[in-house]
């Protein structure tokens, strides 16, 4: 039997073997195979996986070429960790040369060979001339952002690191567009960061109800590429997968991000007493499938709404769902 063969690993009472080691590689767990006990070629007792250089030899020899970078992609392959609960901070890990855009505002820090530059517009989209730019600062400013956006590039030989904080309590999304069909459509002021050649434009709502009582306007996010964008939302955040022909309803403020292939309108919500005084506003969402939508349970304006009422701004505190609680309310469906 050659050296390479010939191993077993323990599964709860029982061995599993014999097998090659490229095999006993495969079924040990992650990190080297822990404590997980093995017999093999050179061992006189069961070892702990972690403590036979033959295996952990094999383990680095798996692991340390990632796969390669598709010739094709335009973006930046950029690595990510988030960090907390309820107030959520992203660190983003960048190789020499690499580039992560980001709202003006939303760094947290940067290690010593991270350099910052602000640009007009979005940097991905590169416009040629000043109406070039113009243009791209100008869909900026149609989705609540700043002219301005912020790139944060490693100039150094070594590997360096940027964070970048939630604004509200929630948490951050890493939307993988290349797994999302390179488009995705989010509601406006969502956007965290992402990788150098994703490009943040707009949607415009079709149907001219959706734009006056869908709560985010005639405008979304859109962004597109085949990189990794960090995106940020209240509370609590829900995943769906919409099958061909199914519809959700959801509270206008809720929604944060949707696949294009996703219908997006509104409903009446019906009954006068429901109107006035149900608290949930005139007007729902609606979702129609196929695609991939992202909900968030705690909407920026209904935190903001529930603030100042409790602060005593605009003679006191309002009673909730009523008609007292003013026309704005009532349309929206969001400051509850």
């Amino acid at each position: 039997m050659a050296a390479e063969e010939g191993w077993y690993y323990a599964k709860g009472p029982d061995s599993v073997g014999p097998i090659s080691l490229a095999e006993l590689v495969v079924a040990l767990p992650a990190n080297g195979g822990g404590k997980c006990v093995v017999y093999g070629p050179g061992l006189t007792d069961w070892t702990e996986a972690r403590s036979v250089p033959a295996i952990q030899n094999a383990v680095r020899s798996t692991t340390a070429a990632p796969p390669p970078v598709p010739k094709n992609r335009k973006s930046d392959e950029i690595d990510y960790q988030l960090f907390g609960e309820e107030m959520q901070y992203a660190e983003v890990t960048l190789d020499p040369g690499e580039t992560v855009i980001a709202e003006a505002g939303a760094m947290m820090y940067m290690t010593s060979g991270i350099k910052m530059q602000t640009v007009f517009g979005d940097p991905s989209a590169e416009p040629t001339g000043l109406f070039g730019k113009l243009m791209s600062a100008g869909k900026r400013v149609l989705t609540g952002e700043s002219l301005f956006m912020t790139t944060f590039s490693n100039e150094s030989a070594r590997r360096e690191t940027v964070a970048f904080a939630s604004p509200y309590p929630g948490k951050i999304l890493a939307m993988h567009l290349d797994q999302l069909g390179g488009e995705l459509l989010c509601q406006k002021e969502s956007f965290l960061c992402a990788a150098k050649g994703v490009q943040i434009g707009i949607a415009f709502q079709k149907k001219f109800g959706v734009g006056l009582f869908g709560g985010e306007g005639f405008i979304l996010q859109k962004l597109t590429g085949d990189g990794i964008a960090l995106v940020h939302a209240g509370g609590t955040i829900m995943r769906k997968t919409l099958a061909a022909g199914e519809k959700l309803k959801l509270d206008t403020g809720c929604l944060v991000a949707l696949s294009p292939s996703v219908e997006y309108d509104i409903e009446f919500t019906g009954g006068i007493k429901n109107s006035l005084f149900g608290g949930e506003g005139l007007f729902f969402a609606t979702l129609t499938g196929p695609g991939e939508i992202w909900l968030q349970s705690l909407p920026f304006s209904r935190l903001a709404g529930r603030i100042i009422a409790a602060s005593g701004s605009f003679g006191g505190r309002r009673e909730e769902g009523s008609v007292l609680g003013g026309l704005g309310q009532m349309l929206g469906g969001d400051n509850r």
